[in-house]
């Protein structure tokens, strides 16, 4: 797969050599957009627009799409407004949408103006939702008809409008009111007798979502019941538009790199690795970081507070770092199990207790094996059953209450409406740190002195 991308990059950039731009537009036909726009990325802004002059609207439609987000601007000032407003024409509704609602409201506004009347019009409806909504990521590109239309009839439907819409696997069914009362596949259809008709063969029972669902339940409902796509409707059951896999697979990336981002405390222009300055990344992470950085002092204060047990026996010193990390470690680790549970939702309200005992559990047992083996470590080491037994001890409780901790964090944070990826690992790490020596250095008090 990477060879074939390679392949495909290297003839885009021979195609750039192409002085005529008609030679240019016959090198580029026959090449995925996808890997047209990665080639892009790799040549100076005057090229791109060789390309995007070069391939047509249609062409160029696909192609802008693809593209990085920070590339798109740059390149639509280049590209002069009556052109750009050509390649939205050409676009699906809910892709032009995706754009425009990018650009300042004046480019915004003078792009739609330029644009056809009924598509700008499809545009604008789709931008009054929300970016994150189901109505921000639906497109208005698709197929219903009537329920008394026949078989034969929507057939003949779809071979006058199938090269105009999105999807044609799946003709939603709307009453006199526009509301949504059935669905029925193309399958479906072409095995119906001619003369049925689709009140006759459809299916009642639709799962659809509501114009202002979140785009994330969106995305679980359509990988829980493997839909190619799904109806959107508003408040009075109308039929408004449907969103396909596609775009839920974008969705599905952007919440997975969004709750990642948050595990490490950072914000989406962080993963600009190369664009985004070295002072301006440092700054959005500094105020998290100088916070886990009080976290530790307080750590050390409780250490402090049991010097006179480590001036005793400062063999204890040593399994200090062991006693901080493997608890913050295991602590991760169930706040991530967790997360994911969350957001895929396969840790649901029935389950979560199931889920948080199951974690505690599972430290028990890491909790045990680990703590055996530092105890022998440290009764090797010092000849001392009773230091075994208090290292031992400590990480056991340590790394029990740890995985506890992480699966029950991100628990309550879910229920207070927050965003458990918040709930992120250093956070836990640096409250374990406190923890641990807390209950380390109690244990040692009342049993090696």
């Amino acid at each position: 797969m990477a060879q074939r991308a390679a392949e495909s990059i290297q003839v885009i950039e021979a195609c750039l050599g192409q002085i005529n731009e008609n030679k240019l537009k016959d090198c580029l036909k026959d090449l995925h957009p996808a890997d047209i726009a990665e080639a892009l990325s790799r040549v100076p802004l005057a090229q791109r627009i060789r390309v995007m002059r070069a391939a047509g609207p249609e062409r160029a439609a696909l192609v802008l799409y693809e593209l990085d987000r920070d590339m798109i601007s740059p390149l639509l000032e280049a590209l002069g407004p009556k052109r750009l407003a050509d390649v939205l024409n050409a676009m699906s509704d809910d892709d032009a949408a995706d754009i425009l609602g990018e650009l300042p409201e004046n480019q915004k506004d003078q792009l739609l103006s330029l644009m056809e009347a009924s598509e700008a019009q499809d545009v604008r409806e789709l931008l009054k939702y929300g970016e994150d909504t189901a109505g921000g990521i639906m497109t208005t590109e698709y197929v219903s008809l009537k329920e008394e239309v026949t078989a034969a009839e929507a057939l003949e439907y779809l071979r006058q409008v199938g090269s105009e819409v999105e999807t044609v696997y799946h003709i939603y069914l709307i009453n006199e009111q526009a509301q949504l009362t059935g669905v029925i596949s193309l399958r479906e259809l072409i095995m119906a007798p001619p003369e049925a008709r689709m009140e006759q063969v459809m299916n009642r029972r639709v799962i659809y979502a509501n114009v202002w669902d979140d785009q994330e339940k969106v995305a679980k409902m359509v990988a829980k019941y493997d839909f190619i796509s799904i109806p959107v409707v508003n408040d009075r059951d109308q039929l408004l538009g449907i969103v396909t896999v596609d775009d839920v697979l974008d969705v599905l990336e952007e919440e997975a790199t969004e709750d990642i981002l948050k595990l490490a405390n950072l914000d989406a222009e962080d993963q600009d690795l190369v664009e985004t300055g070295a002072w301006q990344r440092a700054f959005r992470r500094l105020p998290w970081l100088i916070a886990l950085l009080f976290g530790g002092l307080i750590a050390g204060n409780v250490i402090k507070g049991f010097s006179g047990t480590l001036e005793q026996v400062t063999a204890l010193a040593f399994f200090i770092t062991a006693m901080a990390g493997g608890p913050g470690n295991a602590a991760t680790q169930s706040l991530t199990l967790v997360v994911r549970g969350l957001a895929t939702g396969e840790v649901d309200q029935r389950k979560l207790l199931k889920a948080i005992l199951k974690e505690a559990q599972v430290g028990l047992i890491i909790g045990l094996v680990a703590g055996s083996v530092l105890a022998l470590v440290a009764f090797l080491w010092q000849g001392s059953p009773l230091l075994g037994l208090v290292v031992g001890l400590a990480l056991t409780v340590n790394i029990t209450i740890s995985t506890m901790l992480g699966s029950f964090f991100p628990v309550v944070m879910n229920r207070l409406g927050f965003d458990p990826a918040v709930a992120s690992g250093p956070f836990i790490a640096t409250f374990m740190d406190v923890t641990s020596m807390f209950i380390y250095f109690s244990l040692a008090t009342l049993l090696l002195l």
